[in-house]
């Protein structure tokens, strides 16, 4: 049976990883690393430098095309579709290997928050043994970059997306929301002025850019700096905090 690894890698430092996502790579067989277009490619040569940093013996590479995601027919299903496709590509890299038995992904942030790396894995057959190994999360590296804490003194926050915050809006009963995969700058479907936020793109990398403030103030110089970023690499990995202001 093989053992399919999957490894948190943090937010794009190579520094994030830690110890224990250093051993794993050096215990794999092979490393499945996606490819997302010319335009992304610096994302698979960060897991290479991560790869080669962490062992002077590199394991069998493997790379393998993400499909593309529909969603004619709803955004549920579209992703649910889209993750067939992917487990199928997991799937034949490794029957192209087979005589890897240990087998590993290294995952963008964690594996556990907002990655669908175990979901695309349960869908396997044979099913692998898995093993999940933590990383930093975007979350966490935005407020550190920050300096700030992510919730007010014993109070609940709520992580969410950009989509549920557009169409469902603030959330009842928390003072406090992170958002994640948002690609259309959500908060300005909010009242701007009753929120502070702190934002992020490319956070804990050499590209990071910070942005923090009252809402009202700050959106405009978001979604620009938003925009020219993400012209000026081809893609963007953005994530921010907001919080409602006191009276």
């Amino acid at each position: 049976m093989t053992e399919l690894l999957l490894i948190g890698i943090g937010t794009g430092n190579p520094d994030h990883i830690t110890r224990e996502g250093i051993a794993a790579i050096r215990a794999a067989d092979l490393i499945l690393i996606p490819r997302k277009g010319a335009g992304k490619s610096d994302l698979a040569g960060l897991r290479e430098r991560i790869i080669t940093d962490a062992t002077d013996t590199p394991p069998q590479i493997a790379y393998f095309d993400i499909p593309a995601r529909r969603a004619e027919d709803g955004y549920l299903k579209g992703v649910d579709e889209w993750h067939d496709a992917i487990a199928l590509r997991w799937q034949a890299a490794m029957e192209d290997h087979p005589d890897a038995a240990r087998v590993a992904l290294l995952i963008w942030g964690d594996p556990s928050l907002y990655d669908s790396s175990l979901r695309i894995a349960a869908r396997l057959d044979p099913q692998p043994r898995v093993r999940v190994i933590p990383g930093i999360t975007a979350l966490q590296a935005l407020t550190a970059a920050h300096g700030i804490p992510v919730n007010a003194l014993g109070a609940p926050f709520l992580v969410t997306t950009g989509r549920r915050l557009r169409d469902e809006g603030w959330p009842p009963a928390v003072d406090t929301a992170a958002v994640m995969l948002d690609g259309e700058c959500s908060f300005q479907a909010l009242d701007m002025s009753d929120y502070h936020i702190w934002w992020g793109a490319y956070v804990g990398m050499e590209e990071q850019i910070l942005v923090a403030g009252p809402l009202a103030e700050m959106a405009g110089e978001i979604v620009e700096t938003r925009a020219r970023a993400r012209a000026d690499h081809g893609w963007i990995m953005d994530i921010y905090l907001l919080k409602k202001r006191e009276n």
